[in-house]
């Protein structure tokens, strides 16, 4: 018997799936074509990585009783970068890996533009320390990856600081910082509020987090939102760049701009319309779908999504580890024993 509840399975597949629709959307430029596949950018395929890191690292702390979840994540993420075929990344096993299911995906080992902030990082190794984070950039793939971590608001009080932590392990300070807000922003979500007050909790919650954004980050883009919502020129002028903590304010904007259940489509189309909205789409896709639940998102292009079972697969597996537990621990027999295959806690 499962203590997941109908909500909590909503809630994480619309964000999840609503991240990757964004991120397949965005990539169209605002134009999705009538037919064909969605395709998942390398941003949609890290966020992938992500969850399954977060899996792995509470199974790896639930057996071995000692687990610092950003670097299983840091480790989820040079498995991707494995099977992408990229040079000089380090093997963790010498059998076998990369392992998990993930590894079976044909389509995350599909290059799919680059991300040479993370693969720069990955390929030097890894900071991992709070004392010692060396890396500079300001890219936005290190909020979108990270966004799934705003759902472990049901199991860890703290979503918005373990999302800066891995952030920080391939992005500099402003990028853990948007990540920080953004994860925020998704936790406030699942626990019922709506955008709005989500948004001005979140930027209250991590005024002890962030390290170089200002105390109000998103202010701005709340107040254009209230006074010139849906404008292009109002998006491009929130995020004028590639930039992180561009693309979480464009979210913001766009997201309180279309507020609505049957907007959801409207709201993807329009942030991926501007220069600078292909991680505005993504970001947006996830506050949304989380706001609206998995029914909300457009069935006709959900349909067509390349990574979409990955994603609602990862989703439910998601929530399933942290509430029910399936690969046991230290004192508690496993209730699937295939779990431990799917995601090896080494």
């Amino acid at each position: 018997m499962t203590r997941v509840t109908a909500e909590q399975l909503a809630t994480a597949r619309g964000c999840v799936l609503g991240l990757m629709l964004g991120d397949a959307i965005g990539a169209t430029a605002g134009t999705a074509p009538a037919g064909g596949a969605l395709r998942a950018t390398s941003a949609g395929q890290l966020a992938c990585f992500t969850i399954d890191g977060i899996i792995r690292a509470n199974v790896r702390g639930m057996h071995k009783g000692i687990c610092h979840p950003p670097s299983v994540v840091w480790h989820a993420y040079t498995r991707w970068a494995a099977m992408q075929g990229i040079p000089g990344i380090k093997r963790w096993q010498e059998e076998d890996w990369p392992d998990g299911w993930l590894a079976q995906v044909p389509a995350l080992g599909k290059r799919r533009g680059s991300a040479p902030a993370t693969v720069s990082a990955l390929q030097a190794q890894p900071v991992l320390g709070d004392g010692d984070r060396t890396w500079t950039s300001t890219g936005a793939h290190g909020l979108t990856r990270t966004l799934p971590a705003g759902l472990i608001r049901w199991w860890g009080p703290e979503p918005g600081r373990f999302a800066a932590e891995v952030a920080a392990t391939t992005h500099g300070p402003e990028a853990a910082d948007a990540a920080a807000l953004a994860a925020t922003v998704i936790s406030n979500i699942i626990a019922g509020r709506n955008i709005e007050e989500a948004t001005e909790r979140a930027q209250r919650e991590c005024q002890s987090l962030v390290r170089v954004m200002n105390d109000q980050p998103l202010s701005p883009a709340v107040h254009a939102a209230r006074d010139t919502p849906r404008q292009a020129a109002a998006l491009a002028q929130l995020c004028p760049d590639a930039r992180a903590a561009s693309a979480l304010a464009g979210a913001v904007y766009v997201a309180l701009s279309f507020p609505d259940r049957e907007q959801l489509g409207d709201a993807l189309l329009f942030a991926a319309s501007v220069p600078y909205g292909r991680h505005v789409a993504a970001t947006v896709g996830a506050f949304l779908g989380a706001a609206h639940g998995v029914d909300a998102l457009p069935i006709a292009w959900v349909s067509r999504m390349e990574l979409a079972w990955v994603a609602d697969v990862l989703a439910r597996d998601l929530v399933t580890e942290f509430v029910d537990g399936p690969s046991g621990s230290e004192y508690s027999d496993a209730t699937d024993p295939h779990w431990w295959d799917r995601y090896p806690g080494w």
